[in-house]
Protein backbone atom coordinates (compact mmCIF):
# COMPACT_ATOMS: atom_id res chain seq x y z
CA UNK A 1 0.00 0.00 0.00
CA UNK A 2 2.52 2.50 0.88
CA UNK A 3 4.69 1.89 -2.74
CA UNK A 4 1.12 2.38 -4.20
CA UNK A 5 0.71 5.90 -2.47
CA UNK A 6 4.03 7.24 -3.20
CA UNK A 7 4.66 9.98 -4.86
CA UNK A 8 6.71 10.07 -8.40
CA UNK A 9 9.68 12.57 -8.37
CA UNK A 10 8.38 14.62 -10.52
CA UNK A 11 5.58 15.52 -8.95
CA UNK A 12 7.53 16.80 -5.77
CA UNK A 13 9.71 18.42 -8.34
CA UNK A 14 6.77 20.36 -9.78
CA UNK A 15 5.21 20.96 -6.24
CA UNK A 16 8.72 22.42 -5.09
CA UNK A 17 8.58 24.71 -8.38
CA UNK A 18 4.84 25.67 -7.53
CA UNK A 19 5.78 26.87 -4.03
CA UNK A 20 8.86 28.92 -5.82
CA UNK A 21 6.64 30.56 -8.15
CA UNK A 22 3.73 31.29 -5.89
CA UNK A 23 1.13 28.96 -8.29
CA UNK A 24 -1.45 27.93 -5.67
CA UNK A 25 -3.50 25.61 -8.23
CA UNK A 26 -1.55 22.36 -8.78
CA UNK A 27 -3.50 19.29 -9.19
CA UNK A 28 -4.21 17.37 -5.79
CA UNK A 29 -2.44 13.70 -5.32
CA UNK A 30 -6.16 12.73 -5.52
CA UNK A 31 -7.05 13.67 -8.67
CA UNK A 32 -3.36 12.96 -9.32
CA UNK A 33 -3.78 9.08 -8.82
CA UNK A 34 -6.80 9.31 -11.18
CA UNK A 35 -4.62 11.12 -13.94
CA UNK A 36 -1.78 8.37 -13.48
CA UNK A 37 -4.21 5.48 -14.25
CA UNK A 38 -5.51 7.53 -17.00
CA UNK A 39 -2.59 7.99 -18.72
CA UNK A 40 -1.68 3.59 -18.01
CA UNK A 41 -4.73 2.56 -19.77
CA UNK A 42 -3.45 3.86 -22.60
CA UNK A 43 0.29 2.69 -23.12
CA UNK A 44 0.43 3.59 -26.80
CA UNK A 45 -1.59 6.90 -26.78
CA UNK A 46 -1.56 10.36 -26.85
CA UNK A 47 -2.17 12.83 -23.71
CA UNK A 48 -2.79 16.20 -23.47
CA UNK A 49 -3.44 18.23 -20.76
CA UNK A 50 -4.65 22.44 -20.91
CA UNK A 51 -3.45 24.61 -18.03
CA UNK A 52 -0.08 22.98 -16.80
CA UNK A 53 0.98 25.50 -14.47
CA UNK A 54 4.10 24.24 -12.95
CA UNK A 55 3.74 20.85 -13.86
CA UNK A 56 2.19 19.07 -10.89
CA UNK A 57 -0.81 17.38 -13.04
CA UNK A 58 1.80 16.72 -15.75
CA UNK A 59 4.25 14.83 -13.60
CA UNK A 60 1.28 12.77 -12.07
CA UNK A 61 0.25 11.93 -16.09
CA UNK A 62 3.95 11.60 -16.93
CA UNK A 63 3.74 8.59 -13.89
CA UNK A 64 1.38 6.80 -15.74
CA UNK A 65 2.81 7.19 -19.58
CA UNK A 66 3.52 4.26 -21.65
CA UNK A 67 7.26 3.87 -23.31
CA UNK A 68 4.93 4.37 -26.44
CA UNK A 69 2.90 6.91 -25.66
CA UNK A 70 3.44 10.76 -25.53
CA UNK A 71 2.19 13.84 -23.88
CA UNK A 72 1.71 17.32 -24.98
CA UNK A 73 0.78 20.05 -22.52
CA UNK A 74 0.01 23.48 -22.99
CA UNK A 75 0.33 27.03 -20.18
CA UNK A 76 -0.28 30.55 -21.24
CA UNK A 77 2.46 31.26 -18.43
CA UNK A 78 5.91 32.08 -20.36
CA UNK A 79 7.41 31.85 -17.48
CA UNK A 80 5.50 28.58 -15.62
CA UNK A 81 5.72 26.89 -18.99
CA UNK A 82 9.68 27.37 -19.30
CA UNK A 83 10.22 26.04 -15.58
CA UNK A 84 8.06 23.15 -15.87
CA UNK A 85 9.43 21.66 -19.07
CA UNK A 86 11.98 21.88 -17.36
CA UNK A 87 10.99 18.75 -15.23
CA UNK A 88 10.97 16.82 -18.12
CA UNK A 89 13.99 17.69 -19.67
CA UNK A 90 15.52 14.42 -21.27
CA UNK A 91 11.97 12.81 -21.67
CA UNK A 92 11.38 13.05 -25.09
CA UNK A 93 7.88 11.64 -24.96
CA UNK A 94 6.80 14.99 -23.21
CA UNK A 95 6.54 18.33 -24.85
CA UNK A 96 5.64 21.21 -23.02
CA UNK A 97 4.14 24.07 -25.24
CA UNK A 98 3.07 28.12 -24.09
CA UNK A 99 0.20 29.91 -25.46
CA UNK A 100 -3.41 29.24 -25.98
CA UNK A 101 -4.80 26.10 -24.69
CA UNK A 102 -5.73 25.86 -28.71
CA UNK A 103 -2.11 24.95 -29.75
CA UNK A 104 -3.17 21.51 -28.60
CA UNK A 105 -5.42 20.72 -31.70
CA UNK A 106 -2.41 20.13 -34.15
CA UNK A 107 -1.76 17.22 -31.42
CA UNK A 108 -5.32 15.65 -31.65
CA UNK A 109 -6.80 13.24 -31.43
CA UNK A 110 -6.12 12.68 -27.41
CA UNK A 111 -6.69 9.40 -26.05
CA UNK A 112 -6.65 10.98 -22.32
CA UNK A 113 -6.97 14.47 -22.02
CA UNK A 114 -6.78 16.17 -18.67
CA UNK A 115 -8.59 19.44 -19.34
CA UNK A 116 -7.57 21.73 -16.34
CA UNK A 117 -7.45 25.29 -18.17
CA UNK A 118 -8.58 26.70 -21.40
CA UNK A 119 -11.58 24.91 -23.03
CA UNK A 120 -13.05 23.25 -20.20
CA UNK A 121 -15.49 26.22 -19.77
CA UNK A 122 -14.74 28.21 -22.94
CA UNK A 123 -15.18 25.82 -26.09
CA UNK A 124 -16.57 22.41 -24.23
CA UNK A 125 -18.26 21.45 -27.77
CA UNK A 126 -14.32 21.37 -28.72
CA UNK A 127 -12.92 19.40 -25.57
CA UNK A 128 -15.23 16.59 -26.53
CA UNK A 129 -14.56 16.66 -30.53
CA UNK A 130 -10.42 16.76 -29.22
CA UNK A 131 -11.38 12.96 -28.13
CA UNK A 132 -9.95 9.65 -29.96
CA UNK A 133 -12.94 7.34 -29.93
CA UNK A 134 -12.34 5.49 -26.93
CA UNK A 135 -10.31 8.68 -25.42
CA UNK A 136 -10.82 9.67 -21.55
CA UNK A 137 -11.47 13.03 -20.64
CA UNK A 138 -10.57 14.44 -17.22
CA UNK A 139 -12.04 17.57 -15.49
CA UNK A 140 -11.16 18.54 -12.09
CA UNK A 141 -12.36 21.13 -9.55
CA UNK A 142 -16.03 20.18 -9.24
CA UNK A 143 -17.34 20.88 -5.78
CA UNK A 144 -19.93 17.28 -5.50
CA UNK A 145 -23.57 17.60 -5.36
CA UNK A 146 -26.42 15.21 -4.51
CA UNK A 147 -28.91 17.18 -6.56
CA UNK A 148 -30.38 16.41 -10.18
CA UNK A 149 -29.21 18.33 -12.08
CA UNK A 150 -25.97 18.95 -10.30
CA UNK A 151 -26.19 22.34 -8.65
CA UNK A 152 -23.45 24.86 -7.98
CA UNK A 153 -24.14 27.74 -4.96
CA UNK A 154 -27.42 26.90 -5.70
CA UNK A 155 -27.71 26.90 -9.31
CA UNK A 156 -28.10 24.24 -12.06
CA UNK A 157 -24.32 23.99 -12.72
CA UNK A 158 -24.37 23.49 -16.91
CA UNK A 159 -21.00 23.01 -17.04
CA UNK A 160 -21.21 19.65 -15.32
CA UNK A 161 -24.43 19.19 -16.47
CA UNK A 162 -23.08 19.68 -20.20
CA UNK A 163 -20.29 17.02 -19.91
CA UNK A 164 -22.41 14.51 -17.83
CA UNK A 165 -25.09 14.27 -20.73
CA UNK A 166 -23.59 14.90 -23.72
CA UNK A 167 -24.64 12.38 -26.20
CA UNK A 168 -21.09 11.21 -27.17
CA UNK A 169 -19.87 10.28 -23.86
CA UNK A 170 -20.09 7.78 -21.21
CA UNK A 171 -19.44 10.58 -17.97
CA UNK A 172 -19.92 9.93 -14.81
CA UNK A 173 -18.75 11.90 -11.58
CA UNK A 174 -16.41 10.71 -8.79
CA UNK A 175 -15.66 12.26 -5.42
CA UNK A 176 -11.83 12.84 -5.34
CA UNK A 177 -12.14 14.51 -1.64
CA UNK A 178 -15.11 14.90 0.32
CA UNK A 179 -15.56 18.62 -1.27
CA UNK A 180 -14.21 17.87 -4.21
CA UNK A 181 -15.27 15.87 -7.45
CA UNK A 182 -13.96 15.03 -11.19
CA UNK A 183 -16.19 14.32 -14.32
CA UNK A 184 -14.27 11.13 -15.69
CA UNK A 185 -15.78 10.69 -19.53
CA UNK A 186 -14.90 7.58 -22.32
CA UNK A 187 -15.58 8.93 -25.83
CA UNK A 188 -17.99 6.39 -27.50
CA UNK A 189 -16.55 4.49 -30.06
CA UNK A 190 -19.45 5.45 -32.35
CA UNK A 191 -21.49 8.88 -32.02
CA UNK A 192 -24.96 8.34 -30.76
Amino acid sequence: MAEQRAVPSRVVAAERLAVEAGFKKSCIPEVGRLLRMAAASKPHGVVAESGTGSGVGTAWLHSGLGADARLVTVERDEELARRAAGVFAGDDRVRVLTGDWRLLERHAPFDVFFCDGGGKRDDPGRVVELLAPGGILVLDDFTPSADWPPRFEGDVDELRLFYLTHPDLDATEVLTTPTSSAVVAARRQTPR
